[in-house]
């Protein structure tokens, strides 16, 4: 009897095969721009652009949201730019903006509220809020809601 298609498993990393491992790194250096094409990547880890291939739509991590929508939410000082700064980390980890909420800054403070589709993310939500957190006038900022 065959396995139906799209059964998936939740295995902790340290039991998986180097393959896969080293597949998840592949794909980790393309995203991040550390290596500029997938041979390039595959030769710096010794592994074979068929084992890629074969195995890259199969293994995805465990933080993926792919196809999800999330809203975060934080506070900023009242700086020239600081939401384009934003708008520009989000863009950059190629999620795909959906809305966007700013209040009127109050005693120097503005509510922002950004709603983003993470389809096409590289990377995960919480890398993206870390990026958001280190700009300067930055106070807060965590998930609203994922969907």
């Amino acid at each position: 009897m065959s396995e139906p298609k799209g059964e998936y498993f939740l295995v902790e990393k340290s039991v998986l095969p180097e393959v896969f491992l080293k597949v998840m790194e592949v794909k980790r250096r393309l995203n991040t721009g550390e290596s500029p094409s997938i041979n390039n990547a595959c030769k710096e880890l010794e592994l074979s652009r068929s084992a890629y291939y074969k195995y890259k739509d199969t293994i995805l991590p465990f933080y993926a949201d792919h196809g999800r929508k999330v809203t975060i939410m934080f506070s900023v000082e009242n700086f020239p730019g600081i939401l384009s700064q934003i708008i520009n980390i989000i863009s950059g980890y190629r999620a795909n903006i959906l809305t966007i909420n700013q209040n009127i800054p109050i005693n120097g403070l503005a509510d922002i509220s950004i709603s983003f589709d993470t389809g096409s993310i590289l990377g995960s939500v919480e890398d993206i809020i870390s990026d958001i957190g280190k700009i300067t006038g930055v106070r807060n900022c965590s998930i609203l809601s994922r969907e």
